[in-house]
């Protein structure tokens, strides 16, 4: 995002305008309330999120401004095959569908606030528990980083460098911690409304600035890449094909576990209320990715030739060309650009809180001190929280890949938890030695992979490979090691709930 025309003294106001917004909503969502008396009160909002709230804040966890920032240069480098973007976000709302409701009726019941409450309540072993908080951990340590990265590169970007990558990042954390330390989940899903209004009317007009670029006439623009660069318009090959498929599996699987997402749905006021907002969600792929995907396309032909890393600017330089047609564009597109900022922030905030709810109440509360208060918990998660916070920001000082790697990095072992969610729901005979086994050997198959460079073979991801794993060793091992007669009833007992429909 180098060099926008409006970067500068109105990129430095809008982002000024954003920051004391959320310090508002921070201080109003916590005034007056015993918030941090109460994991569940800080951590879930009270449970009781109401449709709007919830549907904004699952829009924010599924999306960020990442999306835009980094799917654009993706669909640009990759052509059409990078329609994909459109498949594995819709595939994480159908993974949603088959397990939250019934997720959401126990941990109503039970009281849940992590995540791997629920392993603990359904196999009832420290050793599941661990390692699932650890894979839990990683997953959202990596996705953090990734979020603060984009922080400085976007805020860099809108002020033309006059705020440089570091100083952005610093500035916009610490707003970050003040407005989350005083509302807490509740503080989060109202930033996540309001970035999310933005990001959903950004994105419809910089289609439309785009288009104008082209004169409105998206077949020119795909007459323009046949003749210029058809390799992007082509069949795509066997493996493509298959790494495609792969990566819809890895994101389909591994994001609908992220451990801020399984919280949301523990935050919901109602199934109905969940389900609600998970019907709403369904139209949220073609409508941001699918409109993003678009925008990358008509960038071959406004901005040809731009290597890998000149790509990675292009959302910048597509945003130049609208912001110059007229003043109603550039307007938007400075309010979309901040926007882009705050949302990329609102995305980092939820999974800060959910990483430091995991610290408090699984590493702390449950391992080192189980008699521990409430507010005691909430207080050590806020304070790790801040410490993770420091040491991933230096880390972010030298960023160590694009956005897209980053991004696709932090599945490969964050997956190898879904057997135990989905299995465990589902199926009685699931036993905890199978699961304990199968997550490790999947999570060494895919971190081997990752570290000897080869995250795909033949087009699938390590990460995808250690799930296949993992389900074999669970499935396995389950029917071959029986459950003992008092777990096959506590179990019989979870998987014949009767959901509300």
């Amino acid at each position: 995002m180098n060099d926008l025309v409006f970067a500068g003294t109105d990129g430095i106001i809008i982002l000024t305008f954003y920051a004391i917004i959320m310090l508002a909503i921070g201080y109003f969502s916590g005034r007056g309330k015993n918030l941090h008396d109460s994991l569940s009160g800080y951590y879930l909002a009270g449970r009781n999120l109401g449709i709007i709230a919830l549907f904004f804040t699952l829009y924010a966890t599924q999306y960020s401004g990442n999306t835009i920032v980094g799917y654009a240069p993706t669909a640009y480098r990759t052509g059409f095959s990078w329609i994909q973007s459109i498949s594995f976000m819709t595939i994480i709302i159908g993974i949603y569908l088959l397990f939250a409701p019934r997720l959401y009726v126990i941990s109503k019941r039970q009281n849940f606030v992590t995540p791997t409450d629920w392993l603990q309540f359904r196999f009832k072993s420290k050793a599941v528990t661990i390692l699932s908080i650890f894979l839990m951990l990683w997953g959202l340590g990596n996705y953090l980083l990734e979020q603060l990265v984009a922080i400085g590169q976007a805020i860099s970007g809108m002020t033309g460098g006059t705020i440089p990558y570091q100083i952005g990042v610093i500035a916009f954390v610490l707003v970050m911690l003040i407005y989350e330390w005083m509302g807490g989940m509740k503080a989060v899903a109202f930033t996540d409304v309001m970035q999310g209004l933005v990001l959903m009317l950004g994105i419809f007009v910089f289609l439309f600035g785009s288009l104008h670029l082209v004169g409105g006439d998206f077949v020119e623009v795909t007459k323009f890449i046949s003749e210029h660069d058809p390799a992007k318009i082509a069949v795509p090959s066997l493996e493509t094909s298959i790494n495609w498929f792969s990566l819809l599996l890895l994101v389909g699987f591994g994001a609908a576990i992220y451990p801020h997402a399984i919280q949301r749905i523990y935050s919901s006021e109602s199934e109905r209320t969940l389900k609600r907002s998970f019907a709403r969600m369904a139209w949220m792929p073609p409508l941001t990715t699918g409109l993003v995907f678009i925008i990358g396309i008509i960038g071959i032909m406004v901005i040809p030739g731009l290597d890998k890393s000149g790509s990675e600017q292009l959302v910048g330089m597509m945003a130049n060309k609208v912001a110059s047609i007229n003043s109603f564009y550039y307007w938007v597109m400075v309010l979309f650009f901040g926007g882009i900022v705050a949302a990329i922030i609102s995305t980092a905030d939820s999974v800060l809180l959910s990483f430091s709810s995991m610290i408090s109440n699984d590493v702390y509360g449950k391992f080192m001190n189980p008699n521990a208060s409430e507010r005691k918990k909430v207080m050590v998660g806020k304070a790790s929280g801040i410490l993770a916070v420091v040491f991933l920001l230096w880390i972010a000082w030298n960023p160590p890949a694009t956005l897209y790697e980053i991004f696709v990095l932090k599945f490969e072992l964050l997956v190898q938890v879904f057997p135990a969610f989905i299995l465990g729901l589902y199926w009685k005979r699931l036993s905890a030695k199978p699961v304990f086994f199968g997550m490790l050997m999947g999570a060494i198959l895919a971190g081997v992979l990752t570290i000897i460079g080869h995250k795909t073979v033949f087009g699938i991801h390590g990460g995808v490979l250690g799930l296949a794993l993992n389900i074999f060793i669970c499935v396995i091992g389950s029917l071959m090691f029986p459950l003992s007669a008092q777990s096959k009833q506590e179990a019989e007992k979870l998987t014949s709930l009767n959901i509300e429909m």
